[in-house]
């Protein structure tokens, strides 16, 4: 083997290795990061993305009736450049951490904590800077955890949360 491929075969042995991600494993929960400009106001959600995996979701891993945090791992954050209206309700720009109570039959409560760079749980008490109730929606098969704007407009947009068979529809729009 020449010393070229020597060096070739001992860098991808390198970089197939943990060491060569500072050391650490790769998270069953990926992170991503969806990021939307409505108009000139930017919205960023920072998240890590667990699977389904073939559980029951929302009834069993994740209990009715409690507060969870959509992710894993590091609590869910949201970032708003600007002051905006989430179901017509005013929230200032920022940084938040977002957490869901669902529900089984009813609108679920979204809520947008000041406690931002916590871990997914416990829920941070007492930092609310908004609850909003929202109808989830059934749709198509989501295996990992999502976020993604499928509509924005000129001074609106929404934004989804899309896991399993379930859709939360968040409504974005800016201050007037």
């Amino acid at each position: 083997m020449s010393a070229k491929r020597v060096a070739l075969a001992f860098l991808l042995a390198a970089l197939a290795r943990p060491s060569a991600l500072g050391g650490q494993a790769v998270r069953p929960s990926q992170r991503g990061t969806v990021m939307q400009m409505i108009a000139t106001t930017a919205v960023t959600v920072v998240y890590n993305r667990p699977s389904a995996r073939g559980r029951r979701l929302f009834g069993g891993i994740v209990p009715y009736g409690r507060v969870w945090n959509p992710g894993a791992d590091e609590a869910t954050t949201v970032t708003f450049s600007k002051g905006i209206r989430i179901s017509g309700q005013p929230l200032a720009a920022g940084k938040y951490s977002l957490w869901m109570i669902p529900a089984a039959r009813d609108s679920w409560t979204v809520i947008f904590s000041k406690a931002a760079d916590v871990f997914h749980i416990p829920y941070p008490k007492g930092q609310d800077a908004l609850r909003v109730q929202l109808e989830p929606e059934r749709g198509g098969f989501m295996e990992t955890l999502a976020f993604y704007f499928p509509i924005v407009g000129p001074d609106s947009g929404v934004l989804n949360f899309h896991w399993g068979e379930t859709i939360l529809p968040i409504p974005i729009a800016l201050n007037r």
